[in-house]
């Protein structure tokens, strides 16, 4: 099935900000046993920062000094940096080169390993803020398609903790947070 990765990653934006504006305990754990909810929402902001410049085809040694710590109040931050991601992706010619730092690749990539990571953190801090943390049908069904066929990779770079045992049967959205560490259950 072919995916609109443009139209996904403005879907991951707005499951991941519907759960932010939920949070109330900036301490809380997340299912990602790394970090509390203010290190969750700092990383997927930081992560924002890096695409426009990314995008405009600056290295990330070139647009390192661009990139500012994120400040105190991290709505107004995520708003102000998700949009700026957003333009940027809907602006840039999915054949554009990006400088990332393990090598150089096309936008489309790019695109969907952000839009993954965005997806998988909207579930961590739904699940860390007790919000509802069933995400849209489609967005989980690319992401799966597109971390699916990336098991070994995804083994070996540390990006996650080792899948979780799940039953064959289970929900897609179980399956894909399992691939990536979560206990869905």
């Amino acid at each position: 099935m072919e995916f609109d990765w443009l139209e996904l990653v403005l879907t991951a934006h707005r499951e991941f900000g519907s759960r932010l504006a939920q949070v109330e305990d900036w301490n809380v754990p997340t299912p990602d046993s790394d970090w509390q909810v203010e290190h969750l929402v700092r990383h997927v902001i930081e992560e924002q920062q890096w695409v426009p410049p990314l995008l405009s085809g600056l290295t990330v040694g070139e647009a390192t000094p661009d990139i500012v710590p994120v400040g105190d109040d991290l709505w107004t931050e995520w708003q102000k940096y998700s949009e700026a991601a957003i333009n940027a992706w809907k602006s840039t010619n999915l054949d554009t080169q990006v400088h990332l730092s393990y090598g150089t690749v096309n936008m489309e990539p790019y695109l969907r390993q952000q839009t993954s990571d965005v997806t998988i953190h909207a579930w961590d801090l739904a699940r860390a803020v007790g919000a509802d943390d069933r995400l849209d049908p489609t967005l989980v069904e690319a992401v799966w398609s597109d971390l699916d066929g990336q098991r070994d990779m995804l083994a070996e770079s540390g990006l996650f903790a080792a899948p979780v045992e799940i039953p064959e049967d289970s929900p897609l959205q179980d399956k894909l947070m399992a691939l990536t560490g979560r206990d869905p259950r």
